[in-house]
């Protein structure tokens, strides 16, 4: 008999960029220009894969004159942030904005909120310290942890574990940016009568990996089919500059550095989007396993946290509630 050989692999990702290319930019124009009856899109720029993406989709849908990009710095932002989106834009010869939101989250008491969240269990942080939220590795716990880590103006650094309170204060303060964001986002819509375009990959959509009403609320979401390996193999065709495909997918929400891994999913980007193929299309977790080289039961645990966080994106995604539909037209009687 011959050996036996996996039947899955990441070959499963494997996209024909630039098929896919000309497939979502024909969406986009068809989107926005028909459909929307708007004259551009905007794209909130952060210097990260999925944004960069979506841009140079919109300029090769709409051509540069119809797109513009949006800065929105604030005080916990990366430097980098800024300067990538910067070197994407000068790229891609599109318009852009720069509004620092700093300002409007003091105004709402964002950072303030925040820095109550964490002394609740931390009693000494202030204002000098930095902090993220972390969540504990699927390999140490069944379930996922929340802990928030802080650094004193030394450099000292310490992990200490949240209480449900705390979390969900935490959360809801620095949701603030997202909301925040968008708002801003919407505001050079109405101005120019563009659309919005969101830039959520597909492990975000699928998973919730997002803000409700923030980064969530978009007119377009012309890559949330694509899983993020997708999106580097789209992003590499289309010419996104190389700075910006090897920076480390990051939330940038926080003031210490912050791996979306760390904050949100149970693996890196490339062995999550096997899980979450392999869990969609009902594939064994020992074959997974195989080809991630890991432990059945730990492919296992990730396809059950993928189930715990479908449960919470069925919200995140969940239209208004009415008591009964709004008909357009009046039943006969």
């Amino acid at each position: 008999m011959g050996e036996k050989t996996n039947r899955f692999s990441a070959d499963h990702l494997r996209l024909d960029a630039g098929a896919e290319a000309a497939r979502i930019a024909t969406f986009i124009r068809d989107a926005v220009l028909t459909t929307l009856r708007r004259k551009g899109v905007v794209v909130g720029l952060s210097g990260g894969i999925d944004s960069s993406t979506v841009a140079a989709l919109a300029v090769r849908a709409l051509g540069a004159d119809r797109v513009i990009g949006l800065f929105m710095p604030e005080s916990d932002s990366s430097d980098d942030s800024l300067r990538l989106g910067q070197l994407l834009a000068e790229k891609l010869g599109i318009r852009t904005f720069t509004e620092d939101i700093s300002g409007i989250l003091r105004g709402a008491e964002c950072y303030r909120r925040r820095d109550e969240a964490i002394r609740t269990v931390v009693p000494e942080y202030h204002s000098g310290y930095k902090s993220k939220l972390v969540l504990s590795s699927l390999d140490s716990s069944e379930f996922r942890i929340s802990y928030v880590v802080v650094q004193s103006p030394a450099g000292e650094q310490r992990k200490v574990r949240l209480t449900a309170e705390a979390f969900l204060a935490l959360v809801a303060a620095t949701n603030f940016k997202q909301r925040t964001r968008k708002m801003m986002e919407y505001y050079y819509a109405d101005r120019f009568q563009y659309a919005v375009a969101g830039t959520p990959n597909r492990l975000e959509y699928d998973l919730g990996f997002f803000v409700k009403n923030g980064d969530g609320s978009a007119d377009i979401k012309p890559i949330a089919h694509l899983y993020k390996s997708q999106v580097y193999q789209l992003a590499a065709s289309l010419g996104v500059p190389k700075e910006i495909l090897d920076r480390p997918p990051t939330t940038d929400t926080y003031s210490l550095p912050q791996s979306q891994e760390e904050f949100y999913f149970s693996l890196p980007y490339d062995q999550m989007d096997l899980c979450l193929y392999g869990k969609t299309h009902r594939i064994p977790a020992s074959e997974i396993a195989e080809a991630l080289g890991k432990r059945e039961d730990q492919v296992e645990r990730v396809y059950r946290d993928i189930d715990a966080k479908r449960a919470v994106a069925h919200y995140l995604l969940m239209e208004p509630l009415l008591v009964e539909p709004i008909k357009k037209t009046a039943a006969e009687t």
